[in-house]
């Protein structure tokens, strides 16, 4: 572990509390930071934000929190409510030159951090998973660019480092620090976010999967993630193939601003029983789903990562995607790639990859001989020894 003479990393889990306690599935933010306290469970203390408020934990009570956040379950509130009391004892004091690792984007916006910052006096460590309130700012509720800006000042301003998901995220950061009055771009590390596939899936393969030909999309229903698209040409198929149309299974919770979306899913009669939506769905049935499917498609405007083509790949579903830059740093020339808008591109690489005898997915499946995606032991090796530079 990397920490100055020895001293527990503090990991903060304010994100995942809150969340946890509202009962919320996790999205790809919340997994990266399970990832991270799965990682550390046996080695930092647990820094907890409420309001102006921040409490460290002691290193007990850090494992039971870590436990319960890992574990999830229905129950997840409940134990949260029994550890409180004990989480308000009197702990000792943390080290100065600590390191802190906050990868959830979490109360850097409020005034509060910075004064814990000066009064703890840790190395702080960021983690920014995107800038898309900064760089595409309608897709983002009102207000959300400037929280934004401000918690990335806040890494520019306090970090000691800042991990970034990808290049391409890095690359934006530093655009944005030199657009800042020159400001100073801190350290920084690029490091792939981790999947650990199972050669089955956990689920034991029971999740009913459609018996004719489907594709699945992941992700929040939302503006940026172009449903919208994929929905218009679902119609379109239906009403010229009837039955002989492919199925889109959507995976995801509605989000803000999904209106348009949503009618098309609740009102569109084309559309009834050839697209099914599931909020809700454990890893276990996503797995399922992700390997009996024709594709993977994500025809995304705008992505800070894309988890979904990530594991997508790495279980052997082909993905048909938008031409993102991020997309190419994790996959390369492996997808078949679109623009967002290019509808009848989109329809005829759909309907030729339904097909039992598509050339353009068998041709995908060749090209992912040798790909191997990238694992948590290869982040955490590469955030290990950074951590270590950093703490020197």
């Amino acid at each position: 572990m990397a920490a100055d003479a020895g001293s527990p990393i503090l990991l903060d889990v304010s994100r995942l509390v809150w969340r946890a306690w509202i009962g919320l599935l996790p999205t790809g933010i919340d997994r990266t930071a399970l990832a991270y306290v799965a990682h550390f469970r046996g080695c930092a203390r647990a820094v907890v934000q409420r309001g102006g408020y921040t409490r460290t934990l002691s290193l007990q009570m850090s494992t039971r929190l870590f436990d319960i956040l890992l574990d999830g379950g229905p129950d997840v509130r409940t134990r949260l409510m029994r550890m409180a009391p004990g989480a308000l004892l009197p702990v000792e004091p943390v080290a100065p030159g600590s390191i802190y690792l906050n990868v959830g984007h979490t109360g850097l916006d409020r005034a509060g951090h910075a004064q814990w910052l000066e009064r703890i006096r840790p190395r702080a460590v960021y983690f920014v998973h995107d800038l898309i309130p900064l760089t595409h700012p309608e897709y983002c509720r009102v207000g959300e660019p400037d929280r934004h800006r401000r918690r990335i000042n806040a890494m520019l301003d306090h970090g000691a480092g800042i991990i970034g998901n990808s290049r391409e995220t890095i690359s934006e950061l530093a655009i944005f620090a030199g657009l800042q009055r020159d400001r100073a771009m801190p350290p920084s590390l690029a490091a792939p976010l981790g999947i650990d596939m199972p050669a089955v899936s956990r689920g034991g393969g029971t999740t009913v999967l459609p018996s004719d030909a489907y594709f699945v999309t992941v992700g929040t229903i939302e503006g940026r993630k172009n449903h919208l698209l994929l929905l218009n040409l679902w119609a379109d198929m239906a009403r010229a193939l009837g039955a002989r149309c492919p199925r889109l299974i959507i995976i995801g919770r509605r989000g803000w601003e999904s209106e348009q979306a949503v009618d098309m899913i609740e009102r569109c009669e084309a559309v009834r029983g050839h697209v099914i939506e599931l909020p809700r769905c454990s890893d276990a049935q996503l797995m399922d789903y992700m390997r009996g499917a024709r594709a993977l498609l994500f025809p995304s405007f705008v992505e800070g990562y894309g988890l979904p083509l990530v594991e997508a790949l790495g279980c052997g579903t082909p993905v048909i995607a938008s031409d993102l830059g991020v997309f190419r740093e994790l996959a390369g020339e492996i997808p078949d790639y679109l623009s967002p808008v290019d509808g009848l591109g989109w329809r005829d690489l759909i309907l030729d990859y339904a097909k039992p005898d598509s050339a353009s997915r068998a041709a995908q499946l060749a090209r992912m001989t040798g790909w191997r995606p990238p694992t948590w032991a290869q982040h955490f090796s590469l955030v290990e020894r950074w951590l270590g530079q950093i703490a020197e």
